[in-house]
């Protein structure tokens, strides 16, 4: 009888640490969904679907970061690691000023990871029915929709949708 406690302790002990890990992955886009400033970003369409993944749209933004003429100094086009991109408003918009490797003293900015082809900031895969994927994906191909995403202090952000301007 004396092994069930430390059996009960074992295991409440697993469940707490995977309760922590899960906590860990979403914390980033939770905050930027509660605590975040909302903008509207252009995008540019990359993939439509993945018959692994289901429906969604692949957006790119292509304002956030472009060509190498973009990056700072201290940014390197290649090098791989977090960037930060400072948002700079445009009319309705934002636009990402030069990428940095240095965290912005102010404004509002994206964290993003320089690990793969093209930046990642947790906000490229919009999910929805497969119907609606095809019809936004042509918006997004023509140009006609933006992305409204929450954006925190510390650069975390969360789409909150993909919108069809009027008339798109």
């Amino acid at each position: 009888m004396s092994r069930l406690p430390s059996r009960v302790v074992r295991i409440g002990a697993v469940c707490l640490v995977q309760l922590a890990l899960v906590g860990a992955a979403v914390a980033g886009p939770l905050s930027a969904r509660l605590s975040g400033q909302e903008f509207l970003l252009e995008v540019g369409p990359v993939d439509p679907i993945d018959p692994f993944r289901g429906a969604y749209v692949d957006l790119d933004y292509p304002s956030l970061a472009g060509d190498a003429s973009r990056f700072s100094g201290d940014l390197a086009p290649g090098e791989k690691g977090t960037v930060f991109i400072p948002l700079v408003r445009d009319g309705d918009r934002m636009r990402g000023g030069p990428a940095t490797r240095t965290r912005p003293g102010r404004g509002p900015y994206l964290r993003c990871s320089d690990a793969e082809w093209r930046l990642r900031c947790g906000i490229e895969s919009w999910f929805l029915p497969q119907s609606e994927a095809i019809g936004l994906e042509r918006a997004v191909a023509r140009g006609t929709a933006v992305a409204r995403v929450k954006v925190d202090s510390r650069g975390n952000a969360a789409l909150l949708g993909v919108e069809v301007s009027p008339g798109g």
